[in-house]
């Protein structure tokens, strides 16, 4: 049996079919996020039946189809519950009567940071750990908890889920949620733009062509010594720790596992991360361990996989 997993990221859409935790076969699509989910799905359905064509599964084959949401979700109901300019459309769509009607198999949804966390407790980094923290680092960033071996979720299942919207600086810009000096304001991508035109420490002719850097030019231009680029990243390596730090004082994980398409610089990241979290984070009973993400992009797509095989979905 196989699960038709769909992980709707800000910047692209991975769609992978996944038999016992392992990505069989998978497709990339470009988000097309600003036109809503609605218009996607088409695109999404065809993809997926593609995947099934070409790995000759039926959907008798079908387990049941998952998706992995940015924003906050209720998988009892497998409904969105608040979207933060992202698919903002999917609050008002039956997204479990549209599979049903595709291909006759249950549905699940859940936050994707969370099923990346399960991802990789289930298969990844952080296999045979009872209580992790995942942090994904891309176009937002997310945060999912595993405690006491279970998912956390909280009463409105947002608990474990917000890390991108701790304030670092009550002082600061007006995030896309609402709130003032969220961490998404001071180091994602979908900020990152914005960081460097309003930078007080940039040239004019850097902010720009502030449009055209996302974190892969950054991080290649500093490692060719670029001033300005090595001086946003080290700013933004000091936001991603004290993130971390912040976790790991909320939620007491003995891994947390950094993931996300940042994550890709992991010889700098990490090495950062875990000096900081060494030098700063206040853990009497010892390290905390830090490391990158061992499934990768492919992390929520195992997730999925996993909360469709058991109980109701959810841990």
């Amino acid at each position: 049996m196989y699960t038709a997993a769909i992980d709707l990221g800000g910047t692209i859409v991975k769609i992978g079919l996944v038999h016992d935790g392992e990505v069989a076969a998978s497709v990339q699509l470009d988000s097309n996020r600003l036109n809503g989910l609605v218009a996607n799905l088409p695109r999404i359905r065809d993809a997926v039946h593609d995947l099934l064509a070409r790995q000759g599964v039926t959907p008798l084959q079908l387990n049941g189809v998952g998706l992995a949401f940015p924003g906050l979700v209720d998988p009892k109901e497998s409904r969105v519950l608040s979207t933060n300019l992202k698919y903002d459309d999917a609050r008002d769509f039956d997204l479990r009567g549209w599979v049903e009607r595709q291909w006759g198999v249950p549905f699940y949804i859940d936050n994707d940071a969370r099923l990346a966390a399960v991802g990789e407790w289930y298969r990844g980094a952080a296999r045979g750990r009872d209580n992790v923290v995942m942090v994904t680092l891309g176009t937002g960033i997310g945060t999912g908890v595993i405690l006491n071996g279970k998912a956390l979720y909280g009463p409105h299942f947002q608990a474990g889920s917000l890390g991108g919207h701790f304030v670092l600086d009550y002082r600061g810009r007006t995030c896309s949620c609402g709130n003032t000096g969220c961490v998404e304001t001071l180091a994602s991508s979908f900020f990152l733009p914005t960081i460097i035109r309003e930078h007080p420490c940039l040239t004019e002719a850097f902010k720009r062509e502030a449009a055209a850097y996302g974190f892969r030019e950054i991080f290649a231009l500093s490692r060719q010594g670029h001033r300005e680029a090595t001086l946003l990243r080290d700013e933004c390596l000091e936001v991603w720790a004290a993130t971390v730090i912040t976790c790991i004082h909320a939620y007491d994980p003995e891994m947390v596992v950094i993931g996300g398409g940042v994550a890709k610089s992991a010889d700098i990241v990490l090495p950062h991360i875990k000096k900081r979290v060494n030098e700063r984070a206040w853990c009497p009973w010892g390290k905390v361990q830090i490391a990158g993400a061992l499934l990768g992009d492919r992390a929520a797509l195992a997730g999925l996989d996993y909360c469709l095989h058991s109980k109701n979905g959810v841990l």
